[in-house]
């Protein structure tokens, strides 16, 4: 029961998360650039994004020599739902509306944060694992963060030609990319150096293995 609890919130957890960002982005209305279907093709994505989250549990029918018309109607609306990216399409339409709006930098990147949070929680409902999962990339996520944030800044500066303002700005630009650097690159090596001894590791196991197989006589 808790198990399916959690993957019941999960799962409600995604479709908030991308209505919420439907909302965010629509608001307030625009009425040029092929808006409407922008919000049409938002609204598409993240219904049938759920539905498919919904229906991942349900067995897709066996195949029978004769199957019946409700058997084919079925099955062929299962194979739709889940095999349309439905939630690209959401988020193209979502990102179409940001991009109708007049320029509003920390708006876009709130909207960026929920969007990147929408996708991991389709992710994590995807294969049923928990919030935990996510641990190992917390600060990649944060770093990521921090670069959105100082993105949103900088948008939010006047463009009034070189000064101490922009200079001041290519430091922290500067700054923020080798914190990156430094935050992640440590990570990713150690993540290759245990993925290689691992390799090796089975490397001697499998030959080991074969060895004893094969016994004193080859």
């Amino acid at each position: 029961m808790t198990r399916l609890a959690s993957a019941v919130a999960m799962r409600a957890a995604a479709v908030l998360l991308g209505a919420g960002c439907l909302v965010w982005a629509a608001l307030p209305a625009v009425h040029r650039g092929w808006s409407g279907f922008a919000l049409v093709l938002a609204i598409a994505g993240v219904a049938a994004g759920g539905l498919r989250l919904a229906l991942a549990a349900v067995p897709v029918p066996e195949d029978s020599y004769w199957p019946s018309p409700g058997l084919r109607v079925w099955r062929a609306f299962l194979e739709v739902v889940r095999q349309v990216p439905w939630e690209e399409g959401a988020v193209i339409g979502i990102v179409w509306l940001e991009v109708l709006h007049p320029s509003r930098p920390w708006h876009t990147a709130v909207l960026g944060a929920g969007l990147i949070a929408y996708l991991l929680v389709v992710h994590l409902a995807e294969s049923d694992a928990p919030l935990a999962t996510l641990r190992p990339q917390a600060r990649v996520l944060g770093l990521g963060a921090v670069l959105l944030a100082l993105g949103a800044g900088a948008g939010m500066l006047p463009a009034a030609g070189p000064g101490a303002g922009s200079a001041l700005l290519r430091l922290v630009a500067a700054g923020a990319l080798i914190a990156a650097a430094g935050l992640v690159l440590p990570y990713v090596a150690r993540r290759l150096s245990r993925a290689g001894g691992r390799d090796l590791e089975g490397i001697y196991m499998r030959q080991g293995t074969t060895q004893r197989r094969a016994g004193p006589d080859g």
